[in-house]
């Protein structure tokens, strides 16, 4: 008999589990699965018949280039905001004192992360607007930033308020990377004669390599499917693919390219997908390199 009960547990277990994941299966059925084969359906087939006119219109003409806008926000916010969060994270490794330090950066971090939309477009407006604060502060001390070229409702501006939330998120996923780069490691390669900048090229760079590379293609995918910042800095006026989704889903098209918005988000997903494969990829490239 015990051993019979045996033999019938992992059954009974592979069934408990089957039922606990049956919650979660139908959340991204009804949430994930369902909207994204309804856009790709609506995008291929407008009208009702199949026809790949709406995706051809999506990336021509000036939907082309809302998506050479959006592609150019995302690579350098991602960029900048990624070199900047990992130098913040490995300037902060092993800091312990004073104790509030780290606490309230890692406090910080997480709320500047996650904060956007209305709130921070207008807390940007208020302090680098046409009359905002900091903008009168600079010009009383000779420096004219709109002279300069920067507007808080254009690209420049647009980068800099990005930055404000993509540092602190990079700074989140590189940081428990970093601390688990071991104080012994540098010790042992020191003791072989390798300098730091020597251990971090051959060592330290290598083993946070996926790290990078996935913090990367999470700052690429927030900052592409950003919507309520961009629109309130540019006051719908902005030309992102975001932007555009909405304005064309309102209505705001000719008639026979109702679909249109579909096709856009399509697109979207398609590009964000292709920058999720490819980045897996590098990272078991990256992985298996850094393992031999």
């Amino acid at each position: 008999m015990p051993g019979a009960a045996r033999r019938i547990r992992p059954g009974r277990s592979t069934v408990l589990t089957l039922v606990m994941l049956l919650p979660f299966v139908a959340f991204l059925a009804i949430f994930l699965v369902w909207p994204t084969s309804t856009v790709l359906g609506r995008a291929v087939t407008p009208g009702g018949d199949l026809s790949f006119a709406s995706m051809r219109r999506a990336v021509s003409g000036p939907y082309r280039t809302s998506f050479e806008l959006s592609l150019r926000l995302a690579l350098l916010t991602s960029l900048i905001g990624g070199v900047l969060g990992f130098i913040g994270s490995l300037a902060l490794r092993g800091v312990t004192r004073p104790r509030w330090l780290r606490s309230g950066i890692d406090g910080w971090a997480a709320v500047a992360s996650q904060l956007g939309g209305i709130p921070l477009a207008f807390a940007f407006v208020a302090a680098l607007g046409t009359q905002g604060i900091v903008t009168k502060v600079l010009a009383e001390i000779g420096w004219d930033i709109r002279a300069a070229g920067f507007a808080i409702s254009d690209f420049s501006g647009w980068v800099v308020v990005y930055l404000y939330f993509q540092i602190p998120l990079m700074f989140l996923v590189m940081s428990p990377a970093v601390e688990g780069i071991r104080r012994t490691w540098e010790d042992a390669a020191s003791s072989l004669g390798a300098s730091r900048l020597q251990f971090w090229r051959h060592v330290g760079i290598p083993v946070l390599a996926p790290s990078l590379l996935a913090g990367f293609v999470l700052l690429f995918v927030n900052s592409f499917s950003a919507y309520a910042t961009a629109y309130a800095l540019s006051s719908g006026a902005g030309q992102l693919v975001p932007l555009q989704v909405r304005f064309v889903l309102q209505g705001n098209v000719i008639t026979g390219e109702e679909d249109l918005g579909y096709a856009l988000v399509t697109w979207t997903i398609l590009l964000l997908v292709s920058a999720l494969v490819m980045i897996s990829w590098l990272q078991r490239r990256v992985s298996r390199w850094s393992a031999r």
